[in-house]
């Protein structure tokens, strides 16, 4: 662990850092609430991974009047907080699923500057519309490289991954091992930090400088995984947060935690968010991924799925009360009435979902926001295909899951007419 930290720390201070003019529109934090020039700030949020990746198509005018269109589409519905993915790591498949390219970090240490050149004209319009930015730097999941793939580089699990599907236990097995490679953390010490400090090519605004960025965030859904690796993992979180509030000291720092589930320990997941480069904590709630209705009885176990939620949100809030830190529930979701892929389908069981989580912003002082999981905006579904692949339109699904299993689109009227009647709540 000290040689990884000695390394990133000689990476950040070979960068510099500049002197930070005092900007009122950075979001910030006192106890358990965020602040925008010294209002109190809550937000309905989504998540737009895909949303970087719009301006590096091949037919680049249409993506960026994509972009356009459907940050136009949010902004008039009340959606200002966006989740983003930063970049990606390696090519190709992982467990035999199809990553999102093209990568930032081409291969160990090779970084493709252009890569990012999509998330650039993202946050430059994003400013103009007044929208704000969660960026989470790696991926504990399979779909934009993420440990694995740092794994794999250093030789610590084998290039046979890149094609064969784990079953659970292994995964648990394989990803676990991150933590206990110095190579693989200094790695990604090596792409965040590059990240952070980049300039962004559409306005010239150095990455760290920018308040249009709320908060940096470790990864997307960081887990120890095994018990065996908590203290590791608690060491690198902590670690991790420190180097990254070095960088960008004006902007927030998060985890992009799943809650207790995410640790299977309560008492973990307070540990790593008592740290005091941690600004806030997050959650994450899934009641199909997570077992809480049983396939194909989603209707009938709905009520259960919805006791579980609401005792979710109040047991790991608790622990933000205890610290006196905000919470946000940054990812949300559930399928379409009768586990339906289609377009078509009804939304009527995750429209009263979304009204019962968001409900909870600003009700309860500490919980500043809810990201619901995920925009598609104007994607949609190929008719008689499954899963995502190369050249298809992005949506809010990733590659490894059912197109249009959680994706919200901007046809989906009843489900935004609860999110534009929350937000105007939560204005007030």
């Amino acid at each position: 662990m000290v040689m990884c930290k000695v390394i990133f720390l000689l990476v950040v201070s070979s960068i510099g850092l500049s002197t930070f003019a005092q900007q009122r529109s950075f979001v910030t934090v006192s106890g358990n609430q965020l602040f925008v020039d010294n209002k109190p700030y809550y937000f309905v949020g989504t998540n737009y991974w895909y949303g970087s990746l719009l301006g590096l198509e091949n037919d680049k005018r249409r993506g960026i009047e994509r972009l356009n269109k459907e940050l136009d589409f949010l902004k008039k519905n009340g959606v200002t907080n966006l989740r983003l993915m930063a970049g990606s790591e390696g090519s190709g498949p992982l467990n035999g699923v199809p990553r999102v390219e093209p990568p930032f970090q081409v291969t160990q240490g090779v970084f493709d500057e252009s890569a990012l050149n999509g998330l650039d004209i993202l946050l430059d319009e994003m400013a103009k519309r007044d929208m704000r930015a969660v960026i989470f730097l790696s991926n504990n999941w399979e779909w934009s490289g993420g440990f694995q793939q740092y794994l794999i580089w250093n030789k610590v699990i084998s290039e046979d991954w890149l094609t064969r599907k784990p079953d659970w236990d292994t995964l648990r097995d394989l990803v676990a091992k991150f933590y206990a490679c110095e190579m693989c953390k200094y790695s990604y010490a090596r792409q965040a930090a590059r990240i952070v400090r980049r300039k962004n090519s559409a306005n010239g605004k150095i990455y760290r400088d920018d308040p249009t960025i709320m908060s940096w965030q470790i990864a997307n859904e960081p887990r120890p995984m095994r018990p065996e690796a908590n203290v590791a993992y608690k060491e690198w979180i902590v670690e991790t947060a420190q180097q990254l509030k070095n960088i960008a000291p004006n902007h927030l720092v998060s985890i992009g935690h799943e809650g207790w589930i995410g640790t299977q320990d309560i008492k973990l997941f307070e540990e790593i968010h008592a740290d005091p480069n941690v600004d806030y904590v997050t959650i994450h709630i899934w009641p199909k991924n997570w077992g809480w209705f049983e396939s194909g009885k989603m209707a009938e176990q709905y009520r259960l799925a919805l006791s579980k939620t609401r005792e979710y949100i109040d047991v790991n809030g608790a622990v933000a009360i205890k610290l006196n830190k905000p919470m946000v529930i940054e990812e949300f979701g559930l399928p379409r009435d009768g586990q339906s892929y289609s377009v078509g389908a009804k939304t009527m069981l995750r429209d009263n979902f979304f009204q019962t989580v968001i409900e909870k912003v600003r009700t309860h002082k500490y919980i500043a926001g809810a990201n619901f999981w995920a925009f598609g905006g104007v994607g949609r579904p190929i008719k008689n295909q499954l899963f995502w692949k190369a050249g298809d339109e992005y949506m809010g699904d990733p590659p490894m899951e059912e197109q249009g299993l959680y994706s919200v689109f901007d046809s989906d009227r009843s489900t935004w007419d609860v999110i534009k009647r929350e937000h105007k709540r939560i204005g007030r």
